[in-house]
Order: structure tokens, then sequence, then C-alpha cells
């Protein structure tokens, strides 16, 4: 029975499926799974983790529960370290969460049960989670242009008053390719303008241009909008990829309308899954109240975006170097973890076949799983396949 129930493979899926395959196939090269790797292929526990956890172990704290909304230490911190100082914090609430995904599901269970019918709008690409955890949550998606700024304007425009416009705020997902600021002020103005809710998506922040460019567009819409929506993950930035570390904020224009808000989020987590775990979101609240710990942990961010940098702009030289200019400019304006290259869903496959390089279908590999002595072989398989009749 179960089986007539069970729908045939997602592609996104059968390529992380495939990915762990190649995991286990040391001469494969597996740039799918969204994890930052060093040049040994290992995930390392960042030095601020690790002492963090320390200090934690040795304080031998209560595992009582922390309640629906988690963390309130943790919260706290999460609304320092987004919004900063400026007066959107003060008109903002956070509930820790299940990571981010665990964020966005919360959300859009915010969005669906406050204004049902809403029309959630994602970007074309989109991160393979959106529209699942959207259409889950029982909203419906709507699709705009992400790669071409005055495109995606002229898409925006058609969003409607209590729309959702989904936002990746930075470091995009599988694209690498961010709004201009001049884009992030435009959106801002039509956000104010037309009435659609701003709706963040904040995974890779400190992994494109530094921390503090990072969030910048985050905080310019919060100042500039009455209502906005940002989920939160911990994973990539902290490491804490197994620890399902994130934070669902939310921006309003009341008191009582953000307790209102804090309410239907505690709801719906009772019955997703009732409290968050508290290892992760104790690690983060130690390190970004330390300031010892805080600045290892930025220092050591700054040095893993370098690596990501480093490792993109190597791949684009070798690029030009064999003779695939306009493809190495493409890779070169992209920014954080992923990059999409310009190669079909044929040439994926045969890059998987013919050179053990894994990416998904789409385009999409992971830049900071990549070892610096293995980027000339991914610039030479690009170019077997791109010069192949």
């Amino acid at each position: 029975m179960l089986e007539l129930l069970l729908p045939p493979p997602v592609d996104p899926l059968w390529d992380l499926a495939e990915a762990y395959g190649a995991d286990a196939r040391p001469e494969r090269l597996n740039l799918v799974l969204g994890v930052y790797r060093d040049d040994r292929g290992g995930t390392p526990v960042m030095a601020a983790v690790r002492e963090a956890e320390i200090r934690l172990a040795e304080r031998s704290a209560s595992k009582e529960y922390r309640g629906l909304s988690g963390n309130a230490a943790f919260n706290r911190a999460m609304l320092s370290l987004i919004l900063g100082s400026g007066p959107s914090a003060d008109r903002a609430v956070a509930v820790q969460t299940v990571a981010g995904s665990g964020a966005l599901r919360l959300l859009a269970d915010l969005i669906c049960r406050t204004r049902p019918g809403t029309t959630v709008w994602i970007s074309d690409p989109a991160y393979v989670n959106h529209r699942p955890i959207l259409e889950a949550a029982g909203l419906t998606v709507r699709t705009y242009a992400c790669t071409d700024g005055p495109a995606m304007l002229r898409d925006l425009t058609r969003a409607g008053r209590d729309d959702v416009v989904l936002l990746q705020g930075c470091c995009h997902n599988p694209t690498g390719v961010d709004p201009s600021a001049e884009d992030w002020e435009a959106m801002a103005d039509l956000a104010a303008r037309t009435g659609w809710v701003p709706f963040v998506d904040l995974a890779y922040h400190g992994l494109g241009d530094g921390l503090a460019a990072d969030l910048a567009p985050t905080r310019m819409l919060a100042e500039r909008v009455p209502e906005m929506l940002i989920a939160i993950s911990c994973s990539k930035n902290f490491g804490l990829y197994s620890d399902r570390t994130g934070c669902a904020i939310v921006v309003g224009t009341s008191r009582q309308a953000l307790r209102h808000a804090e309410t239907a989020l505690q709801n719906a987590a009772r019955t997703l899954y009732s409290m968050p775990p508290e290892h992760g979101a104790a690690v983060v609240t130690t390190i970004l109240e330390d300031e010892t710990l805080r600045t290892l942990w930025q220092t050591e961010l700054d040095t893993m975006r370098a690596r990501i940098e480093a490792n993109r702009i190597t791949l684009a030289t070798h690029l030009t170097a064999l003779g695939h200019e306009a493809q190495a400019r493409t890779l070169a304006r992209q920014k954080g973890m992923f990059s999409m290259l310009p190669l079909t869903p044929e040439q994926m496959l045969r890059l998987r076949a013919e050179c053990a390089i894994y990416g998904t279908t789409a385009g999409r590999i992971n830049i900071a799983g990549l070892p610096t002595d293995r980027v000339e072989c991914v610039a030479k398989g690009m170019a077997q396949v791109l010069d192949a009749p």
C-alpha cells in the first residue's frame, strides 16, 4: 500500500542520494552537499564552538525544557546580531527554531494562520526546499526572476498588497548571484509603496562579502518597511549543521502585533516539534555574549569566506586559461558557498560519468566543498564537457 503512495524520485533528492554515495568513493568529488569542507575534505568544528562547548560542559547546566520559544538569551542575541542596535530591533520578536528550515516552516505557518490564501513569491531558480515548505504550509507560490535586476523588479511589481516575497539575504542558493545595492534599495521602495511583505532567508551571512556587508540589505529593509519576516540558520556560519540551530524573527508595527505573532509561532512549534533543541543555541549564545569568543568566531568566519572566494577565483582563472572566458566571467561574479555552473543538465551528467565530479543536474556546485588541489581538475572537467561535440 505504501509503495502506491510513494511519488517517483524528485531530481534534487536524487542528486542528494547520489552525493552521499559519492562520499563513499574517494575518487569521486562530491560538490552537492551544502557543507563547508577544508582541504582534507572534513567539516571542522570551529575553535570558538569547541571552546564554548567546553565552557558549557564545565557548567553542567540542566537539560530541562526551555519552552516553546526556546532559549531566550539566544533569541536576544539573534535580534542583536541580525538587526543591530537600530530602532527595528525594538519592534521585533524572535523565536528559536529547529534550524533555518524550521524557521521557514514556522513563518510559513504564521502567514497561513494570519492571512489564509496568501501568495508567496520565490526566486527562479530557488533554493530547492523553498517551494515544498511553503506549499506544505498551504500557501500559493509564484516566481520572480532573480539573476537580472531589471527583470526581478518588473516581476515584483506584480506582487500585490499583503503578498509575501521570499528573498535570500545574501549568497543566493543556488545561483550565487545577489541583487546589487541599488536593486535592494529599489525593492525596499517597492515593498513600502505597494504593501508586499519581505520574507528574508538568511543562511549564509558572513560567507559573501563579510558579516556586516551581508547583513546590510536585511537591516535596510527592516528600517524601511512596516512588517517583515526573517528566517535564520546557524548551520553554515557557526558550523552547527547537526545541532539544528535557527531562529524566526518577525518585525512589526506594535507590541500587540508582535505578541500575537509570537503566540502564533509558539502554537505552530507545539504542533510540529514542541520545544527546539538547546545545545546549539547555548553554543551560539556563549560565543556572541563573550567578546573574546565572538572575535575568534568572526576571524574564523572571515578565513572560511576567504578560502571560498579563492576557490572561485582560481576556478575562473583555470577556465579562462582553457579557453572558456565567458563561463569564467559568469562564475567570477558569484559569491558565497554555491555557484551555478554554466552547464546543461546533460553536461552535468557527463561531468559525473566521465570526470567523477558531482554537482546537481541543475548545475549547482558547492564551492566551499572543493579542495584547493582539485580546483584545476574541476576546470578541466568543465572544459572537457563544454568542448565535447
